[in-house]
């Protein structure tokens, strides 16, 4: 939305109605008493504490007891960093506490963070400590030795107690990887009464009590009730073990069990089929969370021989009182965010979960580590969940925090790597009486109840016919090259049909077999996509050039293809063999169709510049259907602006008439580093100039006009910066309609955001 900020500005108050009502599964309809949903309000890079060139992440993350501070985990950079979040939507750093080893937990008690340091030597070599860092000053006011290495810290919700898994985790690159490795990890308690100095600390055994391994615990995840009973995850032997705390001694304990999955996606192929099974799979919790005295939650994120992809609900004598199956792999596949690179090990892998009451609702958020998503459930008078939403967040949620009495939610986002575009970052939602803001784009069910699959979206077109009616395309990730139809009269935009684009002609197998798939499918680099008047599309394939890339099998050239309706390949067009062998790696991005069946004109844009163009200078083509000609013009790109550097290219190009169109330009960069997102508007008449046999072209140079800073519209997403916004479209009404390619969710959070900016043009002629 881009008057999100104004309407921001008033929630304050609470005092809002619901602008928008959702039709989905992922949102509520609005209504005189609007369901609360969580909403993003901003995401804290947390380079901001250290340095832009330095790698920094957030693991694990508590918050100050009045909700104002977030102090979190750097392991990558050995520090404790803290973040005032008074003004939620402006974050900001508020320094680091450096430590003499990796932080692997942090946890708040009234004025202190416990820090849990791993100082190990090497797997055998293990040693820890407890660093007391005060929260004022940010002064370390205690070390306490642990003995072993760390992994997560809990604090009751009495203050009285902490608890630490001493995992002494395995070396995974000995022998065959997996348990037993000594030394064998426990679970230290430590009773926080007095000064911190004065801390006494009890290592409490927890060998012996899982069947799998009980010599080698690997005590991994901490959560403590209101009655001072611990709760660890040993995930590698899929069990919980129960700890009282004033006692210092085991009472009890649970294997977690085995599940099978049927229709679940097993095979890493670039292709989602969710037609798979997997029989006796252990669970393998990772975090845990009390929702009550008497009732634990798991996420079940899999190490050894299993992960559920779910989560499960557990009394405390280990009988199994919910468990979600297959619908966090549902979920996420209907929203564009199933990760195909982890089909064959865990899925979406929920990583963690936390548990929440605001207000008068209960909250169980769990969080996926490969999808990049935060599932919200709200929890009935039998702590029953129910799906309410799902949540964008950074690349890699790890730790998930509640300050309830500020109805927020924080998020750890652990990846970090600024040449792939990934900051480490925190993410802040909020609750508020509003309908869910995400997905922007959902699929629906096909036959057999499983969502129709989609991701890498890479182009967008409107149906001229119907302003509710879009169609988009996925790029060379994806196996089967597809279209794909939306209904976009609803929020979210709902993907209602795939079209699978077809050889039946043997058009395509004509110049590159190897482009055809076994099953007749097409497997393509599509990149932009025309609705044709009448019926039909002009989609545009990007040529290999001179870059080897393992996404697309074999070199091939650009395309412009002819799709019928139902998705089959009815004509190929290539550009001639002089200019095709200019091609430097980036080839056609964008198309767009003019005029009728009989007289139509394509125009498609060079996202960079060829062999001998100038630079600076990137190339329109235009090329009429019945005369089979080409000719071209010369683009002005904008100077590269980031602090990283970089470069600058077209994505997308949208016909909007009387020779009008409009022309997405971006930058290759996202976050904080991202500089150029922009729509202009160019006039393309006449017919260009044919390109020359050698040297430098002579095109005619086109005058471009600012529209639009697209940046302003994806800042109010509350996200960072993303960096492939790669599809255009305008109604006709001159609403303009912008979307992200989300890289299939390989090194990527996986969010796709279909943003509408009104009034961007007057209404048009079509």
């Amino acid at each position: 939305m881009n008057n999100r900020i104004s309407t921001l500005a008033r929630s304050i108050s609470f005092a809002l109605s619901v602008s928008c009502c959702a039709t989905s599964a992922f949102a509520t309809p609005s209504a005189a008493e609007p369901e609360h949903h969580f909403v993003r309000l901003s995401t804290f890079p947390t380079f901001l504490n250290t340095d832009v060139d330095t790698q920094s992440v957030a693991e694990i993350l508590d918050t100050s007891m009045d909700g104002n501070t977030v102090v979190y985990t750097d392991g990558k950079a050995e520090v404790i960093g803290f973040v005032d979040i008074r003004d939620r939507y402006r974050p900001k750093p508020a320094g680091i506490v450096n430590l003499d080893g990796e932080p692997t937990s942090v946890a708040v008690a009234g004025h202190y963070a416990l820090a849990a340091v791993n100082t190990s030597l090497d797997f055998v070599n293990t040693g820890g400590e407890l660093v007391v860092i005060d929260m004022s000053s940010h002064e370390i006011v205690a070390k306490h030795d642990l003995g072993g290495q760390p992994d997560s810290i809990a604090v009751s919700p009495d203050k009285r107690y902490a608890a630490i898994a001493i995992e002494n985790e395995r070396d995974e690159d000995l022998g065959t990887g997996e348990p037993p490795q000594a030394p064998a990890g426990y679970v230290m308690v430590v009773d926080l009464e007095g000064k911190p100095q004065n801390w006494q600390l009890t290592k409490v055994d927890v060998t012996g009590q899982a069947p799998l391994f009980p010599e080698d615990p690997e005590p991994e995840y901490v959560s403590i009730n209101h009655k001072n009973i611990a709760a660890i995850s040993l995930q590698e032997n899929n069990y919980i073990v129960l700890i009282d705390l004033a006692k210092a001694a085991v009472v009890g304990g649970f294997d977690a069990g085995k599940v099978d999955l049927d229709g679940v996606d097993i095979k890493e192929e670039r292709v989602i089929r969710m037609d798979g099974s997997l029989q006796d799979i252990p669970r393998e919790p990772d975090g845990v969370t009390w929702i009550s005295d008497d009732l634990i939650a798991t996420a079940n994120e899999g190490d050894l021989y299993g992960g559920s992809r779910g989560f499960s609900i557990f009394d405390r004598d280990g009988n199994l009182q919910y468990d979600s199956g297959t619908e966090l792999e549902e979920l996420v596949t209907s929203a564009g965010h199933y990760p195909d690179k982890r089909s064959e090990n865990k899925g979406n892998e929920p990583e963690n979960v936390a548990h929440a009451k605001i207000g008068k609702d209960e909250y169980l958020f769990v969080g996926s580590e490969r999808s990049s998503v935060i599932y919200v459930y709200t929890l009935d008078a039998q702590h029953q969940p129910k799906f309410l939403q799902m949540l964008p967040a950074g690349v890699g949620p790890e730790g998930l925090a509640l300050a309830p009495y500020r109805g927020l939610l924080l998020v750890a986002n652990e990846v970090d790597a600024r040449d792939d575009k990934i900051r480490g970052s925190i993410s802040l939602y909020q609750r508020l009486p509003w309908a869910s803001e995400y997905p922007t784009v959902v699929s629906k069910a096909e036959d057999d109840g499983k969502p129709i699959s989609w991701g890498a979206l890479s182009g967008l077109s409107v149906d001229p016919s119907d302003d509710d009616t879009l169609y988009s395309v996925s790029d060379s990730f994806y196996k089967t090259s597809s279209i794909f139809k939306l209904d976009a009269s609803q929020q979210p935009a709902q993907i209602v049909k795939k079209i699978p684009l077809r050889d039946s002609m043997g058009k395509l197998a004509a110049r590159y077999p190897e482009l055809v798939n076994e099953d007749g499918t097409a497997h393509l680099d599509l990149e932009g996509i025309a609705v044709r008047q009448g019926e039909g599309f002009w989609v545009a394939s990007e040529g290999r050039g001179s870059v080897d890339d393992e996404k697309r099998p074999v070199e091939f050239e650009n395309m412009l293809v002819q799709v019928s309706s139902d998705g089959v390949i009815e004509d190929i067009v290539t550009l001639p063999v002089s200019v095709n062998q200019r091609q430097h790696r980036f080839g056609f991005e964008g198309v767009a169709v003019v005029g009728d069946a009989e007289s139509e004109t394509l125009f498609v844009a060079f996202q960079r510049e060829w062999v001998d163009d100038p630079k600076g200078l990137v190339r329109i083509g235009r090329y009429d259907v019945s005369a089979e000609k080409w000719s071209f013009y010369y683009y002005p790109l904008d100077k590269a602006e980031s602090p990283n550097g970089g470069w600058v290219g077209l994505s997308e190009i949208s016909y909007v008439g009387r020779d009008s169109f409009l022309v997405l330009e971006r930058d290759n960069q996202a976050g904080p580093d991202a500089a150029v997102k922009r729509i202009y508007e160019v006039w393309l008449g006449g017919e260009g100039k044919a390109d020359v046999a050698e040297g430098t072209p002579d095109f005619p140079v086109l005058k471009k006009y600012l529209k639009r800073n697209v940046m302003e519209d994806l800042r109010h997403t509350g996200g960072l910066m993303l960096e492939k916004v790669e599809g255009l479209t305008v109604l006709k009404d001159g609403t303009g309609i912008i979307l992200n390619d989300n890289d299939g969710v390989d090194d990527s959070n996986g969010g796709t955001q279909l943003i509408r900016i009104h009034n961007l043009l007057k209404q048009r002629n079509w």
